[in-house]
Order: C-alpha cells, then sequence, then structure tokens
C-alpha cells in the first residue's frame, strides 16, 4: 500500500487495519521478513571505513550508549535518538546525517542491507509464518481479556515484558522458545500442550479472528512508514541547533584525592609523574557512592540520603548514586532490601531497569518495547506504565548493578 502525500502514519495504520493485505490461509500468509529492520542505517560501513573492524572496539569509544544499546541501533532493530547519533558520528569522524539511509532511495535494497545481519539459510517460512500468527492470536487474546495485561502475564503467568513483548513481535519461532514460555502459552490460551496450540491458532486464523492483528505484526507497509516517519524526524532533531549536544554526556570526575601513604615529610612538589601514578592507583581501588531512598506514597522513592555507601561497579559514571528500593515494585526479583546502583549518565534499554524522575519521587521501571516499538517502563506495584520515550531524558537514568541484603 503506498502512502499518498499528506496521509499521516496513524492513517496508514487505520487503512492497513481496515483492508490488511493478509490471506486467511496459514500456507499463504504473507510475512514481513524484515519487521525487525526499522532503522536501516550506514553505522556498520563507516566503523569499518573507520577502522572498527569490531562493534566492541567502538563502544569503548562511545561511553554514554551501553553495548547492547549500540549493538541494536547498528542493526536496525532500534531508533537512534539524534544525540546518540551524533555520539556515534564524532566516534566516527563523520557527520550524524552521513549515518542515515533513505529507503525510498530505488538503489536501496532492505534485503541485501540486512544480509550481514540475518542468516538467509536460517530463515524457515512455515515457522516463521506460524511465529506471526502466534503473535496476532496474542494480541488478540490480550485485546479481548483485560485482565491479561504486561503486570499480570508477568506474575500469574510468569511471561517477563520483554518476552512477552518479542512473542507479540514475532522476533522468534515458536521451536526456539524454552519450555517454561511454551507451557506458559499454553495455559493463557487454555490448550494443554503445544501441538493444541498450534490447532487452536490455527482455526482462529481460518476464522478471520486474527485478520486485523496481522497487519500490526508482519505488515511490510507499516513498517516502510514507520521508518520514513522516524527518520524524517531524525533528520528535523539533528538539523536544530543544539540538538546534537549529548544528553548524557559525562561530568568531569571530582579532583582525586592523594592517599595519605603518598604524603612524606618533605615539601618538595610532586612531579607529574608521580602524581598520575597516584590518581592511577586510586581509580583501581574500590569506589564508594552514597545511598539514598526512603519510601513515598504510590511506589516513588524519596531521593534522601541515608548515611549509608554502597561499592559502585567500574563501569559507573562520576554521577553514579546508591538508591535503596525500599518495596518490591517490580516484582520478588527484586525485594525492597536491594539497593540498586543508579547512573545518571545512561539511558535504559529494553530488558533493563530504568529510575524515572517525577515531581514526586524516583520510580523505578523495567523498560521493554510495546507492539509499535515505543520503548515502556512498567510496575507490579503500583501496576503503572509509561512511554519513556516521551520523557526528557534528563529525567531518565538506568540501574546499572544491585546489591542484594
Amino acid at each position: 500500500m503506498k502512502r499518498s502525500p499528506g496521509t499521516s502514519y496513524a492513517d496508514l495504520v487505520r487503512r492497513v487495519a481496515e483492508h490488511p493485505p493478509m490471506p486467511r490461509s496459514p500456507d499463504t500468509a504473507i510475512i514481513d521478513r524484515h519487521r525487525w529492520t526499522i532503522f536501516p542505517n550506514k553505522i556498520r560501513e563507516w566503523r569499518r571505513r573507520s577502522g572498527f573492524p569490531k562493534l566492541l572496539a567502538l563502544s569503548q569509544r562511545i561511553s554514554g550508549i551501553p553495548y547492547i544499546r549500540l549493538s541494536k541501533i547498528e542493526r536496525g532493530e532500534v531508533f537512534a535518538r539524534a544525540d546518540e547519533l551524533a555520539a556515534i558520528a564524532r566516534a566516527l569522524g563523520v557527520k550524524p546525517q552521513q549515518l542515515l539511509i533513505d529507503i525510498d532511495d530505488p538503489g536501496f535494497d532492505i534485503a541485501r542491507w540486512a544480509s550481514d545481519f540475518q542468516d538467509p539459510a536460517a530463515f524457515d517460512v512455515t515457522e516463521d509464518t506460524f511465529a506471526v500468527l502466534l503473535a496476532a492470536a496474542l494480541r488478540a487474546r490480550r485485546d479481548a481479556d483485560a485482565r491479561l495485561s504486561i503486570a499480570a502475564i508477568e506474575t500469574e503467568y510468569g511471561i517477563p515484558p520483554v518476552i512477552l513483548s518479542r512473542l507479540e513481535n514475532a522476533y522468534k519461532t515458536l521451536d526456539r522458545w524454552n519450555d517454561a514460555t511454551l507451557a506458559a502459552l499454553c495455559r493463557i490460551f487454555g490448550v494443554r500442550d503445544v501441538k493444541s496450540l498450534r490447532g487452536e491458532i490455527a482455526d482462529a486464523h481460518a476464522n478471520g479472528t486474527l485478520t486485523p492483528y496481522l497487519a500490526q505484526v508482519a505488515n511490510p507497509a507499516l513498517r516502510i512508514a514507520k521508518t520514513r516517519a522516524k527518520v524524517s524526524a531524525l533528520r528535523a532533531d539533528l538539523a536544530s541547533p543544539g540538538a546534537t549536544a549529548s544528553s548524557q554526556t559525562t561530568k568531569a570526575p571530582p579532583p582525586l584525592r592523594v592517599p595519605e601513604a603518598s604524603r612524606h615529610a618533605s615539601e618538595t612538589p610532586t612531579s607529574p609523574a608521580v602524581m598520575a601514578a597516584i590518581q592511577a592507583s586510586d581509580m583501581a581501588m574500590i569506589r564508594l557512592v552514597p545511598v539514598f531512598g526512603t519510601p513515598l506514597h504510590d511506589g516513588l522513592i524519596a531521593r534522601s540520603a541515608t548515611g549509608g555507601t554502597v561499592e559502585a561497579p567500574r563501569i559507573a559514571g562520576p554521577n553514579a548514586f546508591g538508591l535503596r528500593v525500599c518495596r518490591p515494585s517490580l516484582g520478588a526479583a527484586l525485594p525492597g532490601r536491594a539497593t540498586v546502583i543508579v547512573d545518571p549518565d545512561r539511558f535504559p534499554s529494553a530488558g533493563g531497569i530504568a529510575v524515572v524522575r517525577e515531581e514526586g519521587g524516583l520510580r523505578l521501571l523495567s523498560v521493554t518495547f510495546d507492539r509499535d516499538g515505543r520503548m515502556m517502563g512498567h510496575s507490579l506495584n503500583p501496576d503503572r506504565e509509561m512511554a519513556i520515550d516521551s520523557l526528557d531524558p534528563s529525567d531518565v537514568a538506568t540501574v546499572i548493578g544491585a546489591v542484594f541484603e
């Protein structure tokens, strides 16, 4: 389906949902093999040109972007923000715009671009088709039962939000999920085993129940429209004055103290070489950061000093601090007596934990992507969801470690 001038992405979503180009037969269902590739770019190309054969080497030059997120950006699985693209471009010595691809260029071929990341030999049409049908069926099942919220599916069926997101976006074929996930899916659909699950979903597809949802999961027109809209917005952000200033730029660390053992009776000034050695030794020592956190209403945590300290991991930035969890708002895996180490100079990624600053205090949120590709945060107690992408980056930090008592 081509997009006519003036047609918004939301309009296209509605049109495709109303007239989905998907036949009902499971054997002939059309699927988008490149549905995960929403942000094709030239990062890999310029990385190799710039002398970084491995992504890890480039990641070590960009302190503000975790390796996992950088990998997802390069593979086109997530959209980069303007400040992230600018940071990558600076490390590569190019302009941010040089890393973007015009997907409407006649010379662009998504299959050729994705060939570096996807093995054609590993593609199973039948299983991939069923993964799409399963994603559509899960969406339909949740829409039909308001009790199947993200929080309920995690607590009652044991499927974490990040796994639910992958299921609803057909990221893996059924044979690649573990036994626990397969058992949980059977419970959600009320069937005995995987064979029955396949039959249940095939029947739902045959009678048209999945039709409106299939277009949301695997329609290339939606992917293309989404990429076009996001890249256009990204170009506009890059053209705005100051937009490329990284929101994750680390502040200069405080002056290093001189260890007592290095203070001699002599008043002779310490030489630069000796001072450098002292600083290097000091940096290698255990680093303690202050701990904050007292419980507030509605799952919030006050950033009030506790007087305690906690050891920070080596990757912690200069502004890192400890935060008492206070209550198991994310479930039993992160008990209230735990202390998390928070780095405000890092932005969270899917599968991690974010700390969001609200007007009344701080909130811990598990991070995932929703079915539309937005970065979402949620908590179990209270049951909350919010779009992290829409927040000011300065109000969002990431958890880089935890200490359990």
